[in-house]
């Protein structure tokens, strides 16, 4: 069974970084992808970022292009979200999500395996 593992959340002020991580198992086949979402209260879940394994295309939301950057480990079981000048409006409860779709996308439908969420926050 496909298991996703996210952690790294915490607070921060304006401008700072963090980098959240997804410890994935379980995947039967090498190829496979991973999402990045997000959600605030009383908001949709919205999908962040997203990389294809193991190729390594990935894919932006509009909002975060230029600020994160997602990767994945050499042993391909850790996918990071390094999360740059941050800002308030990043404050979500962020989830990492598989799917054996070797497309990579943002879709939340299209995940397969949900992991529990980290708790971002960003003080202005």
């Amino acid at each position: 069974e496909v298991q996703l593992q996210a952690s790294g959340g915490g607070s921060v002020q304006a401008g700072g970084s963090l980098r959240l991580s997804c410890v994935i198992n379980g995947f039967s086949f090498a190829e496979y992808g991973i999402g990045w979402f997000r959600q605030a209260p009383g908001k949709e879940r919205v999908g962040v970022a997203a990389i294809s394994v193991p190729d390594g295309e990935t894919i932006y939301a509009d909002s975060v292009k230029g600020r994160f950057t997602v990767s994945e480990d050499n042993a391909g079981n850790t996918v990071y979200l390094e999360m740059n000048r941050l800002k308030p409006e990043d404050s979500a409860v962020y989830y990492c999500a598989g799917t054996y779709s070797t497309i990579v996308n943002m879709y939340l439908d299209h995940m397969d395996y949900w992991g529990k969420g980290t708790q971002v926050t960003v003080s202005s």
